[in-house]
């Protein structure tokens, strides 16, 4: 059975077929969907066939009155997946007495596609190299045709794509109104474990190995030799996860973006995110995203069997050194997350 079928089924409610409305207050942002005006149509000199939206609709329109048949059936599942993301906000919303107020330094996550009014939230370990791969062919004017041939390393530098906190505060509004917003979720113990693997494991990242390795060795590992004190370049799951459950650890400063809430990255509680997509549907997702913008003929998603992609097998067996104590703790960090997205809690969980 496939998986956006499974998801339909676990969720189990009436679809609304109405905009949800997230609660919170955001100083930025007037929600509300309007019908966007004709788009001014742009010559291409470059003479690459996805540089500019064609056609006098938006990928928001094409979205929530979509004209293709193949959209059409795609509606229900993603109205659902909004609908749970505003259940959970509302939820969230009512338990804690906190308005948080967004600025424009909160939105550096949110890369700007001017020509196809396009915005993405990415989040790191949930195949954000290959969406910025991708956002650079759609921004570049032609200056890139084929994803795969830019190094994982020039997609990562911020110079090369404009994120929404560039703008002025009525160029966000103006945007986060109109344009096509959305983001790549992952199951978050399993994003959680792939980050680890990437960052810890990994002797070539010697920089999270200075920055995090040896603070984490130091807090949490008794007798640390002075070689490990140094290199931090051995750090353990179960230190990892003390660490992060460490109250001072969020007092000292943020999560890294890597192991950092996609509520918090993100912010869909106060910005109204119009698809959600899924690591586990990615290239169905994706797929759809860039047929929304109306490049679909011309550009899909990169596919390739990737090996040491962190499974839940993988997770389930990282997890079995885990104190209950610890694993209830940090649950309880990314418990949004989990209600958010609609995914169930692990059943390797040892949660009383």
């Amino acid at each position: 059975m496939k998986p956006a079928l499974l998801e339909v089924m676990r969720m189990n409610r009436i679809c609304r077929m109405v905009l949800a409305t997230c609660l919170g207050s955001f100083i930025l942002v007037i929600f509300y969907f309007q019908s966007m005006l004709h788009p001014v149509m742009r010559r291409n000199p470059f003479g690459v066939d996805i540089c500019c939206r064609k056609g006098p609709r938006s990928p928001l329109q094409e979205l929530h009155n979509p004209t293709q048949l193949e959209l059409s059936s795609t509606a229900v599942l993603h109205q659902m997946r909004r609908d749970q993301v505003a259940d959970a906000c509302r939820a969230s919303s009512a338990a804690s007495r906190k308005r948080r107020v967004l600025t424009p330094s909160d939105l550096k996550h949110l890369v700007v596609d001017e020509d196809h009014g396009l915005i993405y939230c990415y989040v790191p370990k949930v195949a954000c190299t290959n969406w910025k791969r991708l956002m650079m062919v759609l921004t570049g004017r032609g200056k890139y045709s084929d994803p795969m041939e830019i190094p994982a390393s020039e997609a990562h530098v911020a110079a090369n794509l404009k994120t929404l906190n560039q703008y002025s505060i009525p160029e966000i509004n103006h945007r986060l109104k109109r344009y096509l917003k959305f983001l790549f979720v992952r199951e978050p113990f399993e994003r959680l474990v792939s980050a680890y693997r990437n960052k810890f494991t990994q002797k070539y990242n010697t920089s999270f190995h200075k920055r995090y390795g040896t603070k984490i060795i130091r807090r949490q590992r008794r007798n640390a030799t002075q070689e490990a004190l140094r290199r931090g370049d051995d750090v353990r799951f179960e230190e990892f996860v003390a660490y992060l459950v460490d109250p001072h650890t969020r007092r000292e400063e943020p999560f890294n973006e890597h192991w950092q809430t996609v509520h918090s990255l993100c912010h869909p509680c106060h910005i109204r995110y119009d698809l959600v997509g899924k690591y586990e549907t990615l290239e169905e997702d994706s797929n759809l995203v860039l047929r929304l913008a109306g490049v679909g003929g011309a550009l899909r998603f990169p596919t390739y069997a990737k090996s040491t992609r962190t499974t839940d097998e993988m997770t389930t067996e990282f997890f079995q050194n885990i104190s209950a104590e610890h694993q209830a703790q940090l649950y309880d960090v990314y418990k949004l997350d989990f209600l958010m997205f609609n995914y169930s809690v692990p059943s390797y969980l040892k949660l009383e």
